[in-house]
């Protein structure tokens, strides 16, 4: 049950930014932030005041209920609205309490993603290249705009490693629950007696950390430089061009050797530093703030397995909801990705609504 008091501040909330946004008197900056915020309250007013009005119509309908001498005819249409009413009640005081729940700035981020092979070899690298593509393909669907940061192939045409930026429109909240470890089943190319192969590759989704979330002191860096490996070009190879960047405190690194300028490959190992600094904090937070409970979903706990995608069977399942999608080739086309998300989004709430009661 939700305490009436909160909710009428919260009618009280969107009378006052009403007022303001009409008044004509608030600097453009104001405006703006109180129109965004005006528009996010907006969305769940009335839900509000019809929580706030549900006693007093309930008593109502009982009064007719409750009354001997009443119409037998007007009983029966005051049993049906009291029926739609308790429901209608109860759909305002789920959303309200999803409205009201902590809100995790991050959602609205851009997202740095990290996928790595892991246990499988070449085929695990393989699989990491196809992980890699689907995200490329959900980011073409939404029209976000992935960057590469650094990426490093595999003999077989795979990738050991890749890392991306991606920026849009809430884009951390779309992508945060595809951290941990992608498992695969099928039967690779090389395979001769057609036997199913299981490898498995590690995604991790972080937060882009802006120079205003976390402040980093120069004096807890060292900055290492030197020459760059790997195949490249002749100036990649003869100058001291690749950084490697460690923050002291935490013993965090970064390299990065993928720009044939010393200075783009330190901004890019700073974007990576910056973000996984700001997820480590964001975890120590977490954990001081609920010690006792352990969220099964969005953990960002890497070396969980959280899906496998099934060849021979043609399905994903995700084993933290326990949703299987018998639509694998549309997956990884990036088609069958927002139905995984929203579920996995829905099941994440109503874990985060039952630790509130």
């Amino acid at each position: 049950m939700i305490p009436l008091k909160t909710v009428e501040e919260l009618i009280l909330k969107h009378s006052i930014l009403e007022k303001d946004l009409s008044s004509g008197e608030i600097d453009k900056k104001l405006f703006a932030e109180k129109s965004k915020d005006y528009s996010n309250v907006n969305e769940i007013i009335e839900n509000a005041k019809q929580y706030i009005s549900y006693e007093k119509e309930k008593n109502e309908l009982e009064k007719i209920l409750n009354d001997s001498s009443g119409d037998e005819e007007l009983k029966k249409m005051a049993e049906l609205e009291l029926v739609d009413l308790q429901s209608q009640h109860e759909m305002n005081e789920k959303k309200l309490k999803l409205f009201l729940l902590p809100k995790d700035e991050a959602d609205k981020k851009n997202a740095i993603i990290e996928i790595r092979a892991g246990t499988g070899g070449l085929e695990a690298s393989l699989f990491a290249s196809d992980l890699f593509k689907m995200y490329e393909k959900v980011s073409h669907k939404k029209k976000w705009l992935l960057e590469l940061i650094s990426i490093s192939r595999s003999d077989a045409g795979g990738l050991k490693e890749v890392i991306a930026s991606i920026t849009g429109t809430n884009i951390y909240s779309s992508l945060k629950y595809e951290s941990g470890v992608h498992r695969v089943q099928r039967v690779p190319d090389t395979e001769t007696q057609g036997r199913v192969h299981t490898s498995a590759a590690t995604v991790a989704v972080l937060p882009e950390a802006e120079e205003v979330d976390l402040k980093i002191n120069e004096s807890d860096l060292r900055i290492d430089v030197f020459r760059a490996g790997g195949p490249g070009g002749q100036s990649v190879n003869t100058t001291d061009s690749a950084v490697r960047i460690t923050h002291i405190p935490t013993g965090l690194s970064v390299s990065q050797q993928d720009e044939k300028s010393q200075h783009k490959n330190k901004a890019k190992g700073m974007k990576i530093l910056r973000a996984r600094l700001y997820e480590l904090e964001r975890s120590r937070i977490d954990q001081e703030r609920s010690q006792d409970r352990k969220s099964k979903i969005g953990t960002g706990d890497r070396s969980e397995r959280i899906r496998t995608y099934n060849f021979p069977q043609g399905r994903v399942t995700d084993h933290r909801i326990n949703l299987t999608l018998h639509k694998l080739e549309a997956f990884l086309e990036g088609e069958a990705f927002d139905e995984m998300v929203e579920n996995l989004t829905l099941q994440a709430q109503e874990e985060k609504l039952s630790n509130l009661n």
